[in-house]
């Protein structure tokens, strides 16, 4: 059965309703939960269940959102933080091409359009995309990395989805070339057959006024080209903004003729193989577009009961979740038999009535028949082991020409097809003058007020089911038996599974094999033929000669032949039919394929297959397939099936399936509900009012934009400000995406634009402090002379550590997280803030030091941030000092050596970086004083009492980052023999340290006085509490120990801490001034 039908076995089932009798299949579908979409799982009770308790979180999700946006609270708490930069440009003359001037002296702040001005240009001209720059890499080595971007369609403009694709590859591609791998990224374009169609037939209309059908198909075609070129370069316009390192020189287009001539040779070969056969069965059927349609191309909308929707081509809103019991008068007897369908139209084309086998309720009636009322047909009643006779009356109507169910039932017991259902939606000649031409939802009334007249109408009740929409039209979904060219796929299926199985191919998340393994397991044929004139036509004609019989479209395929082109096809049907040539005539089909198949082929079609080329050679198997979860059977599946079967090996050892994107609000992306966003306009900024104008540039329903303008106001009040590509890209990566879905917050890359500020302004300081005459030294010379030194070192091999092991492990989480951590923590707020007093007061070799660290620091650092922010990491890296020699070999940091941790490993040290988490806590405790005292700006001094020699030794070694990290005044380590001085605050770090901040004359006496006697007051009583606990009866025997314990100690450290705050309290009396 045809892949496009699993829908009937998978998901459909005839539901007990209450009220009344009802029959139905075990896994029935057009009856009840109708013709849902093919879907991977084979378990159709899971499925609805699972489906539903989603829907049912999705529904209650959403009821939340809208009742805080009623309440005026959502708004207010979703809304985005932010002022407006000054947006700075870079003015000098540059031209496309040409290497940006670096020389003047850095912007004032980060501004992303000036950072990313020129540079992508420059890139692109240097060649550093293509893998035949590898060549000039001093640190190349021999290994390939290649993959595809999933070719986005060339219906409209990239959104957010797509610009988490294209970061996390572009991060993959520029990490594996900054490691010296021989890569290849590939753009391309999908033609995408329907909704580009569709697209341009609604265009045209709306411009000129004229239909498809005004047209030839070569006319439309050209629309359709002329429409391609302007749409195809936004595209490409996009990818380029977003950074993406791709090797534009090998972009290709799915209709490009050599990317058709690959699609034709594989239908022939498949053909030949005896893979593909033309076939007359079910598929799913969109009566807007006239043409079937891909599973992916149909949504399951849940009803609950009786809903009212638009359907395309009808005034009035259409009943939908109703359930219609009726009766067919028994032949030749008195009785009836009565029957239930949410598709009472259908029912002009019903062959039979089947009823289970052990259903004592219809034991005499088994071979008898019952008569139709409008047609007079006979309707044999059968039996069959699948109906439900639990269900309802237990008898089912049998409609084989408009169920998927109902066909196979028509295959075991040879019942005919009759179609009563048009391609275009209306009533077929067999229904009789009264419905002929009659639009099927208007027949479905006219054949229940005709039951009621022949009293036949039994009942109406609500029902819940499943309706398949068409996602291009909005149409609801026809099962129709349409003579198409399908593809066989257990085979194939079986090798996919086979193969992920052995480990040959690695599915990443791990949890998507089961998912994998039960789709294949229970694929169907792939139909794989759409009603287009927009598309890859099918390379099979019908071959007709002197006294060959006129075959119907619907007979067998004995008069179609296949072939690359007329010549082929007339050689081998002479061949095939013993006929001189030159009395054949062939006609080319139609039909086209369907956009999944020749984007099944896209990772060794776009190297150029089927000619051996070197590309093909090089580069295939690709490294890596990268795409969203969701196409793991629609596009992943399916080039794995034909990879192998074309190719003879897989097409790529590993897949990365990485999650959906909703909004913020955890909804899925809707242009209908205005949340829909274009990765420029996060880019560049964009104002609400101009978020609106795109809305009704659009081609949403005027019911629909009122809805959109909405959504867009109450989540983007201020519009959106200028973030930078950068930010996008660091934000959407920083999202765990192996797991559930990403809720994107705009607010996130606003944040990330703070981090891009931070880096910029750290990179600047650094700048200022090297000097012009500062000479660096190589990496592998550089000596840190102080503790800071060494451990600003050791947590940059770290940050290494954790990025080569996220990259390795699809972490790009990990990755983000660790080079935030490294330079917001380590470096700019540790780092930067201890060595400017060695900059300013050290020693020259002191001094020196620190410079050369300081500059490793900031080239590393942007090295490992370069994947993800190629723009600000270019801009910065350019203007840094370079070793001697080392300019001429590496031109850009997107072909410089990426941070080795085998490069850095003599720089860990274990030892400091446990060291330096005490001074971190001697830091927290005196900035916890500060602020207790509100001493924002002065420098008190500072002394620490150590009773441990090992403590006093760390603060020794690492005293100036002390200083300066405390915004202390004087630095003073005491003895245990010495006391502190009068007039201090006393903090505690551990048992053996304790710091002395010196606040005499800072401070309010009194008022600190007053704030100590309240706190003496609390430990009081939490001591009270805690002794009283100990005076239980039998408290050593009734208590257990770890309590007893842990009672002991609250008591001891409450006494420690009353103790401390007297002697803070006497203190703070004895600075008070003496009274005359």
């Amino acid at each position: 059965m045809a892949c496009l039908c699993r829908y009937g076995s998978s998901v459909a089932l005839r539901l007990r309703c209450g009220g009344g009798a009802r029959g139905g299949w075990l896994g029935r579908s057009y009856s009840s939960r109708e013709a849902g979409p093919a879907h991977p799982d084979s378990n159709p009770s899971r499925l609805l269940r699972d489906k539903s308790e989603k829907e049912r979180r999705q529904r209650e999700r959403l009821a939340a959102i809208h009742a805080e946006n009623a309440r005026g609270t959502a708004c207010e708490e979703r809304q985005m933080k932010w002022t407006e930069k000054e947006k700075i440009v870079y003015s000098i003359p540059t031209k496309p091409g040409e290497k940006k001037d670096t020389s003047v002296p850095l912007p004032a702040g980060y501004s992303p359009q000036y950072v990313e001005a020129c540079w992508y240009a420059w890139w692109e001209k240097q060649g550093f995309f293509q893998p035949e720059y590898h060549s000039r890499i001093p640190h190349a080595v021999e290994r390939t990395y290649s993959l595809c971007i999933p070719p986005p369609n060339v219906t409209g403009s990239l959104h957010l989805g797509h610009a988490l694709t294209v970061a996390i590859e572009d991060s993959l591609a520029r990490w594996r070339r900054m490691q010296g791998c021989k890569v290849v990224w590939v753009p391309g374009c999908d033609h995408a057959g329907i909704a580009t169609q569709a697209v341009v037939e609604k265009r045209l209309y709306r411009e000129k006024g004229v239909r498809r059908q005004d047209l030839s198909r070569e006319e439309f075609q050209h629309e359709v080209w002329r429409w391609k070129e302007q749409k195809g370069d936004e595209i490409y316009h996009q990818l380029r903004k977003l950074g993406a390192s791709l090797d534009w020189e090998r972009a290709c287009f799915t209709m490009d003729r050599k990317f058709s001539s690959a699609v034709t040779e594989a239908f022939v070969r498949l053909q030949e193989a005896g893979l593909i056969y033309r076939g007359h069965r079910l598929v799913n059927w969109s009566c807007a577009l006239n043409s079937a349609i891909s599973d992916i191309e149909v949504d399951s909308v849940q009803l609950t009961g009786r809903t009212l929707l638009s359907v395309p081509g009808y005034q009035e809103k259409i009943p939908f979740g109703t359930m219609v019991t009726f009766a067919y008068p028994l032949e030749g007897e008195e009785g009836e038999i009565s029957v239930a369908t949410t598709r009472p139209e259908t029912m002009l084309g019903d062959v039979a009535i089947i009823v289970h086998p052990e259903d004592p309720r219809y034991t005499n009636l088994h071979g008898r028949h019952a008569r139709h009322p409008f047609t007079g047909r006979l309707l044999p009643i059968l039996t069959d082991p699948l109906v439900d006779p639990h269900l309802g009356t237990g008898a089912v109507k049998c409609t084989p020409a408009h169920d998927p169910r109902d066909f196979e039932v028509s295959l075991r017991h040879a019942l005919p097809r009759l179609s009563v259902i048009g391609g275009e939606g209306t009533m077929t000649e067999l229904c009789g003058d009264w419905l002929q031409g009659v639009k099927r939802f208007e027949a479905r009334q006219r054949v229940l007020d005709a039951l009621k007249e022949r009293g036949l109408y039994r009942s109406t009740q609500e029902h819940a089911m499943l309706l398949p929409l068409c996602s291009r039209s909005g149409d609801v979904v026809e099962p129709l038996l349409k003579s198409q060219w399908f593809l066989r796929c257990d085979q194939m299926a079986r090798r996919a599974m086979e193969a992920v199985d052995d480990g040959q191919l690695d599915i990443i998340p791990s949890f998507h094999k089961k998912t994998w393994k039960n789709w294949l397991s229970n694929i169907s044929d792939w139909c794989i033929s759409r009603q287009l004139w927009w598309g890859h036509q099918i390379p099979a004609y019908r071959v007709s000669f002197p006294g060959s019989c006129d075959k119907q479209e619907d007979d067998s395929d004995a008069l179609w032949v296949c072939g690359r082109n007329q010549k082929e096809v007339k050689r081998s049907a002479a061949k095939k039919f013993g006929i001189p040539e030159n009395l054949i005539t062939v006609t080319q089909d139609t039909d086209v394929l369907d956009t999944w198949f020749s984007s099944g082929l896209f990772p060794f079609a776009m190297l150029g297959w089927p000619e051996q080329t070197p590309d093909l050679h090089e580069f295939y198997p690709n490294s890596l397939l990268e795409t969203g979860s969701d196409l793991i059977f629609f596009w992943v599946a399916r080039m794995v099936m034909l990879g192998q079967e074309l190719t003879g090996q897989l097409p790529f050892s590993q897949v990365f399936l990485h999650s959906m994107i909703r909004d913020a609000h955890g909804r899925k992306m809707s242009k209908s509900l205005g949340n829909v966003i274009d990765p420029l306009d996060v880019i560049s900024g964009v104002s609400l009012q101009r978020l609106h104008e795109k809305v009704q540039e659009g081609n949403l329903d005027p019911r629909e934009i009122s809805i959109a303008l909405e959504g867009q106001k109450r989540d983007f009040p201020r519009g959106i400000p200028e973030c930078g590509t950068d930010a996008l890209r660091f934000a959407l990566c920083s999202y765990r995406c192996q797991g559930d879905d990403i809720n994107l917050d705009v607010g996130q890359v606003v944040t990330a634009r703070h981090f891009c500020n931070k880096i910029w302004n750290a990179v600047k300081f650094a700048l200022g402090a090297l000097g012009d005459q500062f000479e660096p030294l190589p990496l592998q010379e550089v000596s840190p002379a102080s503790a800071v030194d060494r451990w600003v070192l050791s947590r940059l091999y770290h940050a290494a550590v954790e990025c080569e092991r996220g990259f390795e492990h699809y972490d790009f989480h990990a990755v983000t997280v660790a080079v935030h951590s490294f330079w917001l923590h380590s470096f700019c707020d540790v780092y930067l803030e201890s060595v400017k007093p060695v900059l300013q007061t050290g020693s020259t070799e002191q001094a020196d030091s620190a410079r050369q660290v300081l500059l490793l620091c900031v080239g590393q650092a942007l090295s490992l941030l370069a994947p993800f922010m190629p723009y600000l990491s270019e801009e910065l890296w350019q203007r840094l000092p370079k070793p001697a020699g080392q300019e001429p070999s590496y031109h850009s940091i997107s072909v410089a050596p990426y941070p080795a941790p085998s490069q850095l490993a003599h720089w860990n040290s274990p030892e400091e970086e446990a060291n330096f988490l005490f001074v971190q806590e001697v830091v927290r405790v005196v900035r916890s004083l500060r602020a207790e005292y509100q001493l924002t700006k002065a420098r008190p001094e500072l002394y620490i009492q150590c009773s441990e020699l090992r403590f006093r030794e760390i603060l020794e070694s690492f005293s100036t980052p002390v200083q300066a990290l405390c915004r202390s005044g004087a630095l003073f380590l005491l003895s245990t023999l010495e006391g502190a001085p009068s007039g201090c605050a006393v903090g505690i770090v551990n048992d053996s340290c304790q710091v002395y901040l010196k606040i005499q004359g800072l401070v309010d006496l009194q008022k600190e006085l007053a704030k100590l006697g309240g706190r003496m007051e609390r430990l009081q009583a939490q001591l009270d509490q805690a002794v009283a606990r100990t005076w239980v009866q039998q408290y050593e025997e009734r208590v257990p120990q770890h309590i007893r314990e842990e009672n002991t100690q609250r008591i001891s450290s409450t006494k420690t801490e009353l103790e401390r705050t007297q002697q803070m309290i006497e203190n703070f009396r004895s600075m008070l001034p003496e009274r005359d």
